[in-house]
């Protein structure tokens, strides 16, 4: 759905000549994109064109075989092994623990293919761009952690930043940049008088803080489902600058493998964190790093260390990885945690029910 997104916006956006190959197993689903993508570029006029590569990325070495045979200029990597679902269903211990956990539970899942593209690309054609759309914030650490390159994700941040955008007028003059982290989106998904906490974003008109994102922007509303209408697209205009070797300016989630999200600039096709006058990027990262720290999951060298609530529930559920791992373990790791998923997703949520 998420790649769908982007491809079906590349489609009736594209200003110059583009051509996407979307791969991946489902050859139904690969073909209606195909067949639609082709059909938006042709109905808006657009000069995108679509083709598709059957291929399960799960397999030993398809990553290498992919970006072998096609030799792409970008990689926008949007499979995963864990469905973005997981942040609205309910019902069974392994979904209490996501939700009582925050969504680094799945940050392992997120990693696997991305992590194994990221291996491909280092070891085949070390100049394609990676824009790693599974779990960013986070994920993308990791992969730099392994001494892969990786330009950004999309949404997020860009989430948060859209939809202020969109309200514009409650905010006044000025370039608008925000510093959010992933977990700063939950807050949206409530109504407006129930968000209140310390998840609120940063955001900047021009040089100033606004106070109160929380009232300025309290007409903004995200679903309780992923927000793709808006997490996909957010990508496509930093996807279509970097096809066409044009600069841009606007915000992603883990630039080169930094935790969270920022404003951006897009300079010579290579990202540079865009912050207000006088704003520090050492207290940004560190503003950042610091919901993960709490409760999450961070990357320090080549460690993975789980905190929170989050090491708390693995601990009870026995997992051997509560404390965290090194990022070269990635595929045992998710090896074992795989298996305490199907486990707890067998068994119904009455343990924290009461």
């Amino acid at each position: 759905m998420f790649a769908g997104r982007i491809a079906l916006d590349i489609a009736a956006t594209a200003k110059d000549p583009v051509r996407v190959l979307i791969a991946g197993r489902n050859r139904m689903r690969l073909d209606w994109l195909r067949t639609a993508g082709n059909a938006r570029a042709a109905m808006f006029g657009t000069p995108a064109h679509f083709a598709t590569h059957p291929i399960d990325l799960l397999e030993a070495g398809a990553s290498e075989a992919l970006i072998g045979e096609h030799r792409p200029r970008l990689v926008v990597q949007a499979a995963s092994i864990q469905t973005s679902a997981v942040i609205s269903d309910s019902g069974s211990r392994w979904t209490d623990l996501v939700a009582q956990g925050g969504l680094s539970a799945t940050a392992v899942f997120q990693a696997l293919i991305s992590a194994r593209m990221a291996a491909a690309i280092s070891a085949l054609q070390p100049d394609i761009q990676l824009i790693n759309c599974s779990f960013p914030d986070v994920v993308n650490g990791m992969l730099v952690a392994m001494g892969h390159n990786v330009l950004c994700g999309t949404g997020n941040v860009a989430i948060l930043s859209n939809i202020f955008a969109g309200e514009r007028p409650a905010a006044g003059d000025g370039k608008l940049r925000v510093l959010a982290h992933y977990q700063c989106l939950a807050p949206w998904r409530l109504p407006p008088q129930q968000r209140v906490g310390t998840l609120a974003p940063r955001v900047f008109i021009g040089d100033e803080e606004i106070a109160d994102p929380f009232q300025v922007f309290e007409g903004c509303q995200l679903t309780p489902e992923p927000a793709i209408e808006i997490s996909g697209a957010s990508g496509v205009t930093l996807i279509l600058a970097l096809a066409s070797g044009r600069a841009w300016e606007g915000h992603a989630p883990g630039p080169n493998g930094l935790p969270g999200g920022y404003p951006v600039k897009l300079v010579d096709g290579q990202l540079q964190v865009d912050l207000p006058k006088g704003r520090s990027l050492t207290d940004a990262i560190a503003w950042n790093a610091a919901f993960e720290a709490r409760n999450g999951l961070t990357v320090d060298g080549t460690a993975a260390r789980y905190h929170g609530r989050l090491r708390e529930l693995l601990e009870e559920e026995g997992s051997v990885h509560a404390a965290g791992f090194e990022v070269g373990d990635l595929e045992t790791v998710c090896s074992d945690l795989l298996r305490l998923r199907e486990d707890l997703s067998q068994k119904p949520n009455v343990r924290h029910s009461a």
